[in-house]
């Protein structure tokens, strides 16, 4: 870039949504693609993604205080005007004046003065509507106040948005931007408080955890490397509690993971607390044979080697280590099960061979030094079937932003029947006494305990260990939602 102007991080932020439509497409990457032309990569960031997370919200303000609809306002313009609203409204310490000006500016430079002059009248009239740009929630006004927080909104001087009390599922899905089908479901499901503290967690800044990799570190290790590098941290002592194995680091402040000391060395994995939950619950022991059915990105992958102690059979010896897990991981994406090679290799896993995906029966030919290991696939084969399957993401939408746009009844109804079909393949799969650890990042029965209820009909052979639903936390050590379960095949009864 020597030479070459940065560019403001609101101008990256109008350049990836002019180019993302949520449904078809995905923000992460045209945003990576760019993000080399800031300094300020953070804040792009957090423009880009805030903006699609908070979407109705935005879109309705500026309906209700510029006269005219969001339909009518050109797309390149719009998305100047939605990034500078969505920064007045969820960006309080950040300056009235300097948020309408750096947008009138880019309009001016995209557009020319008869753009830029109407951007500059939209975003002072939304701003003369704002009584209070961070309020306690307990002293807003419900019909005018957008929640930023748990604990603060924004306050505007007029009704506009849906009666809390008589259009509860409509009020939360505006004020959070989430389909009001799902919300409804929700309210039905959860009540109410619970309904509430989903939707906030489904629109917070996810916090970042870090999972220290045993194989090479220990958490005192790691955090003594961040303290040197001046990085605010925390530890999660017991992140999961009652499993083994529970601690996690919470990086206080949102970074590139890349720069972050002790990634390219492998010393740690980033991962939520929700998600390193299934293989906590599994507690995978040494000598166990286990299969990784959907493995990519691979970091589940990862958790099991370096809980099972990851001790590799011994290339070129006679003698082929027994002690510890045996570990095979593959995935229908060949594109992402690249990633779990790359994975394996940054963390210097041993125990894990990646193999492209199989018809069932079908073999696995790894080969690693010349020394070829080959498994065939049969009935009964593994002690443990890991599934994380494919999901509608409704435990992970702060993450996964693009979801909220793309789910609907129906494609959670399709995605039940394809993890009903991956259930029924692992069972399988597992040896009598075996197990199968089946997880998901949804908070929807369909996909969750009402799968399962049916499995179990079905399939007498096995029965229900134990199970665990984790609904998305804003507050304190925020973290995702999800779901997992332990189902062991009988010893003595077959199907």
């Amino acid at each position: 870039m020597a030479g070459q102007k940065l560019k403001s991080a609101r101008t990256i932020a109008v350049e990836v949504l002019n180019q993302c439509d949520p449904v078809k497409n995905y923000a992460g990457p045209l945003l990576d693609a760019v993000l080399h032309e800031t300094d300020q990569r953070q804040r792009a960031t957090d423009l880009v993604f805030g903006t699609l997370r908070n979407h109705r919200a935005i879109d309705t303000v500026i309906s209700a205080f510029s006269g005219r609809p969001v339909e009518r306002i050109q797309g390149r313009l719009l998305n100047i005007i939605r990034i500078g609203t969505y920064e007045l409204i969820y960006s309080p310490s950040t300056e009235q004046y300097a948020i309408v000006n750096e947008a009138v500016a880019g309009a001016k430079t995209t557009g020319g003065a008869k753009q830029s002059g109407f951007v500059n009248a939209v975003l002072r009239q939304i701003t003369r509507h704002i009584n209070n740009r961070q309020i306690s929630l307990a002293q807003g006004d419900a019909s005018c106040t957008l929640p930023q927080s748990p604990a603060t909104g924004c306050q505007f001087d007029t009704s506009f948005l849906p009666d809390k009390e008589t259009c509860r599922a409509a009020y939360l899905s505006t004020v959070f931007s989430l389909p009001e089908w799902l919300v409804a479901g929700w309210l039905a499901e959860f009540g109410e408080e619970s309904t509430r503290f989903i939707c906030l967690a489904s629109n917070r800044r996810p916090g970042l955890y870090i999972r220290p990799n045993p194989l090479k570190t220990t958490i005192d290790a790691l955090t003594e490397k961040m303290t040197d590098a001046e990085i605010g941290f925390e530890i999660v002592a017991d992140a999961v509690p009652g499993t083994p194995h529970g601690e996690m680091i919470r990086i206080k402040s949102p970074r590139d993971i890349t720069q972050l000391p002790g990634f390219s060395e492998g010393h740690f994995s980033v991962q939520d607390i929700t998600a390193s939950k299934p293989v906590r619950l599994l507690n995978p022991q040494s000598g166990w044979k286990i299969l990784d059915l959907c493995a990519a990105p691979g970091t589940k992958t990862t958790q099991l080697a370096e809980t099972t102690g990851d001790s590799p059979r011994e290339i070129g010896k006679d003698v082929i280590s027994r002690g510890k897990a045996t570990i095979i991981a593959t995935d229908i994406d060949s594109r992402r099960l690249e990633m779990v090679k790359e994975n394996i290799a940054r963390l210097g896993i041993k125990s894990v061979n990646v193999v492209p995906y199989p018809n069932r029966c079908s073999s696995f030919v790894s080969r690693r030094s010349g020394y070829e290991i080959q498994d065939t696939i049969h009935e009964k084969q593994f002690d443990c079937v890991l599934l994380d399957v494919p999901c509608s993401n409704t435990g992970v939408l702060a993450r996964r932003v693009e979801a909220r746009y793309r789910i609907s009844p129906e494609t959670i109804e399709k995605l039940a029947g394809l993890q009903a079909e991956l259930l029924r393949s692992a069972s399988g799969l597992v040896k009598p006494g075996g197990k199968i650890c089946y997880s998901t990042c949804s908070i929807q029965k369909a996909e969750n305990s009402e799968l399962i209820e049916d499995f179990l009909k079905e399939n007498k052979n096995f029965t229900l260990v134990s199970q665990q639903l984790t609904l998305p936390e804003a507050e304190g050590l925020d973290h995702d939602g999800g779901y997992a379960v332990i189902l062991a095949k009988c010893e003595t009864h077959d199907s």
